[in-house]
């Protein structure tokens, strides 16, 4: 029997041509994206303004690609929750509901696994099982919202998993999630997070999307880059940082920086400085984090005293920072860490 097809991940348009083909009327498909999109429905008997016939001819045809909670974790700390996902096919994510005073953020999951091979990050430690689609990412904030029965305000793709590597699925999901018809969300709600993959930032920044660009540097030379992130073997600091200057120039959009605090590793004052000088001048805001421990690896996290001294040394040289808040410490808070585990008890 043919695979049925993947009906979340289709724009508005593409619906419409779907149900011509079935020997409907387009109209039909703006009653349908709704049901998909607005009412977040899991089943095509739940789609009630639609004929029985035409539910029949759905549910034949195309199947509601939805996520399922596995397992739930609630924060005693801070209300973070991190919720494991079983797709259609029993493959398991991970993704991270944290509550803010402006609003609802969710962190998710861009593929199950990740080739990259981070040192730090305990996503990579079972590598890539598979990408996820378009409906998949959309689906974890939908399952999200409807737990919660509030609204998500940002996104953030900086889950398990390399955004840029899954860059058609990605893109789509950017598409439909903003679309009027559908979430509505706005393109600055959200931020992509990428290890520097040059080629496709550089294909982003010619779509000029309106999203944030967060870049995983985590060091300010390419020594010490290429011992914490393997992709620093293909492309140096300076191609990287080429391509988000030329993103900043495509779309007037801030660059986000990111750095990693590995105790004795890239956190002394000298590598502030060098930090510094290495981004200075461009339109950006660095966003210190205090690596989360994984036992798989021997990194741990710098101390307090020299999280605030590395912050002090950019700020006197006029270069926006924070320190990223931890959140869901008490719950597995690394990504990739829940899934992890899972994956090891079964």
């Amino acid at each position: 029997m043919a695979e049925k097809l993947d009906i979340k991940s289709y724009n508005l348009i593409e619906l419409q041509e779907e149900l011509v083909r079935l020997g409907e009327k387009a109209f039909r498909a703006k009653q349908i994206y709704k049901w998909l999109h607005v009412d977040k429905v899991s089943e095509f008997e739940e789609m009630t303004n639609i004929s029985k016939d035409l539910r029949n001819k759905l549910s034949k045809n195309y199947e509601i690609r939805t996520v399922k909670a596995v397992k739930v974790l609630t924060s005693k700390i801070d209300g973070t929750k991190k919720y494991l996902f079983a797709l259609n096919d029993g493959i398991v994510i991970e993704s991270v509901l944290m509550r803010y005073h402006h609003g609802n953020s969710v962190c998710i999951s861009t593929q199950a696994g990740c080739r990259m091979g981070c040192r730090f990050c305990a996503s990579t430690l079972n590598g890539l099982e598979r990408n996820l689609t378009a409906s998949e990412l959309l689906s974890q904030i939908y399952e999200i919202e409807k737990d919660i029965d509030e609204r998500v305000s940002n996104i953030v793709l900086m889950g398990s998993g390399e955004p840029l590597d899954n860059f058609d699925n990605v893109m789509k999901f950017i598409e439909l999630i903003t679309d009027k018809n559908g979430k509505n969300l706005s393109q600055r709600n959200i931020t992509l997070s990428t290890c520097g993959l040059v080629p496709k930032i550089r294909e982003m920044a010619d779509m000029g999307l309106q999203i944030t660009l967060a870049l995983s540097l985590h060091a300010s030379d390419d020594e010490t880059r290429r011992e914490l992130l393997p992709i620093a073997n293909k492309y140096s600091i300076r191609e990287v940082l080429d391509a988000c200057q030329y993103y900043f120039e495509k779309t007037g959009r801030r660059l986000t920086f990111e750095y990693s605090l590995v105790a004795g590793v890239n956190d002394t004052k000298e590598e502030a400085e060098k930090l510094s000088r290495l981004v200075a001048g461009m339109n950006c805001h660095i966003n210190l984090i205090p690596v989360n421990p994984i036992e798989e690896r021997e990194y741990t996290q710098s101390d307090k005293a020299a999280i605030l001294a590395f912050q002090k040394t950019i700020e006197k040289n006029k270069i926006n920072v924070t320190i990223r808040r931890e959140m869901g410490r008490d719950i597995n808070g690394a990504c990739g860490q829940l899934r992890k585990s899972f994956m090891d008890e079964q």
